[in-house]
């Protein structure tokens, strides 16, 4: 295949990415305000905002096992991305119109428009945030040899999505003819994301022609000369295949009948795994503090501005200018990381894996520090531009890594040991066995006889690791990265009495994560030390 037409595809498959990101950063982005106004109080409304990461950190363990074990005929990640889109959907049509849904029944209250709300931005969160695992995998399964390819384009078109997402709340949409027919600058809104959804999703559907699983459904036994099916046996067992195929039925089956095997295998994961998980935990811990708090810090910290005051008010005015700076900074920070998403593959190929993940997080933690001592308005904006380069390699260089884990897996026990492997004391070590030391066969004379040992094990069963739950791990480590910054931050703020904490939180977590990126293995060397 020709090299457009294969970016190309890949930016057809990544259509849902780039739509799902513009979903949740516009949606996620007008949702407090909708909270707000509705009478929830500020403390309530940030623990509605961590309902959705806390609920996909439950089930997309689930959701990763179950995609890799689905046999619907119409592959295995496509009917979880259907099911998933819905939910996204369902959401888009509940948040503008909680109120309208609320009135719609004769008991309707405040309460339950408020409840309504809620349940439409929960939704909107879990179901967009879980959605990205399917995704992964779709891409994993299609581009098993291309995978640099194929996450650089899911970075670019997240990074793309977060633009535009960030972009459409800002836009004055209240004098526009669609504005006036359906009424508000709200219901205008999530028109327009609801419209962007479904054609990314119509598209990304079309464009991934996923390989049924085995028994997954696949074309009936013609009779003779294309006939219809031989027996109608065979079209009933069909049919229950296909039953059995259903997103529902794929996700219900794993939770319960393989829960406890399914979390011991999610709990005991592969010293590789660990290892790259620990240091995504910390990066993404670092990336989120910095995004979640930024635009608060501007607003408080570097314009001296006041969010309780009164509106009018000088502080108040100094605090809507200084917000409407940090979102200027998170669109640059948007736009540096689409940039490096398109030349994450030449990067990786020139400088290496380990050059690429260290620079960017001590890039990442040195913005940071610049942006904790800095007064100056433009120094502290072009530092949190600088910030998108970290944020392009934790969404392209982690997945790639669990891919090549994944093939090295298969390449190791595939190929036979060559001549000039077998030297003795050689120990050829795999990065994917689930234990804590590194499976090895001892290559060389064991005894008198010059007998070879066959390899052994240390725990097995890596086999039955999908790629999907691995993906799902990483995931989980983005999730838990929006969790802890809520449940904490707001208290380390108000015992220093300073909005600068939020950036020296971002700063601790980067050198943390600077030193464990340098225990991930990214090269088969790496395990001898």
């Amino acid at each position: 295949m020709p090299g457009w037409r294969s970016r190309w595809r890949l930016v057809l498959l990544n259509a849902l990415t780039c739509g799902l990101e513009i979903c949740l950063a516009a949606g996620i982005t007008y949702a407090p305000p909708m909270l707000l106004e509705a009478g929830v109080q500020e403390r309530y409304m940030t623990m509605v905002l961590g309902v959705g990461p806390v609920l996909g950190l439950l089930f997309i363990p689930l959701i990763g096992s179950a995609s890799d074990q689905c046999n619907s005929s119409y592959g295995r990640r496509r009917p979880f991305l259907w099911l998933l889109s819905l939910g996204v959907l369902l959401a888009l049509l509940i948040i503008p119109h909680a109120d309208r849904l609320a009135a719609r029944l004769a008991w309707g209250s405040t309460n339950l428009q408020v409840g309504f709300l809620i349940f439409g931005v929960v939704l909107l969160d879990f179901c967009g945030q879980v959605c990205f695992t399917p995704l992964e995998a779709l891409l994993s399964d299609l581009y098993r040899d291309q995978e640099d390819l194929a996450f650089s384009m899911f970075s670019f078109m997240v990074s793309l999505g977060g633009c535009v997402g960030y972009l459409l709340p800002a836009l004055d949409w209240s004098r526009g003819l669609l504005s006036v027919y359906l009424g508000g600058q709200a219901d205008c809104l999530f028109a327009i994301l609801i419209l962007i959804f479904v054609c990314s999703v119509l598209v990304t559907m079309k464009a991934s022609e996923e390989p049924a699983c085995a028994g997954g459904g696949g074309p009936l036994e013609a009779g003779p000369r294309g006939g219809p099916p031989r027996s109608c046996c065979y079209v009933v067992k069909c049919k229950l295949r296909l039953l059995r195929s259903l997103p529902l039925l794929c996700l219900l089956r794993p939770c319960v009948a393989m829960t406890p095997a399914l979390y011991r295998s999610y709990c005991h994961v592969p010293a590789v795994m660990r290892r790259l998980c620990a240091a995504q935990l910390c990066s993404w811990v670092a990336v989120m503090s910095f995004i979640l708090f930024y635009t608060d810090f501007v607003g408080e910290g570097l314009y001296q501005g006041e969010p309780s005051a009164a509106p009018g008010t000088a502080a108040r005015l100094r605090y809507d200018e200084g917000i409407r700076m940090g979102s200027l900074g998170l669109f640059l920070q948007c736009a540096t990381s689409t940039f490096f998403s398109l030349v994450m593959s030449r990067l990786v190929r020139r400088l290496g894996s380990r050059w690429v993940y260290l620079s960017s997080m001590a890039s990442f933690t040195l913005s940071a520090a610049v942006i904790c001592v800095s007064n100056s308005v433009l120094l502290v904006t072009l530092m949190s531009a600088l910030t998108g380069y970290a944020y392009a390699t934790l969404q392209t260089l982690p997945y790639t890594l669990t891919c090549h884990y994944h093939k090295e897996k298969e390449v190791s026990h595939a190929r036979p040991l060559t001549t000039a492997q077998r030297s003795p004391g050689v120990c050829i070590a795999s990065p994917l066995t689930p234990t804590h030391t590194p499976s090895c066969t001892l290559i060389g004379p064991a005894g008198p006889g010059g007998a070879v040992p066959e390899e052994t094990e240390g725990g097995g069963g890596f086999e039955k690791r999908g790629v999907g739950l691995d993906f799902a791990i990483l995931d989980s480590t983005f999730l838990l990265s929006q969790v802890f910054p809520t449940l904490f931050m707001g208290l380390i703020v108000q015992l220093v009495q300073s909005v600068t904490a939020y950036m020296a939180c971002s700063v601790v977590f980067g050198c943390l994560a600077v030193g464990l990126a340098n225990r991930i293995v990214f090269e088969q060397r790496d395990l001898k030390t």
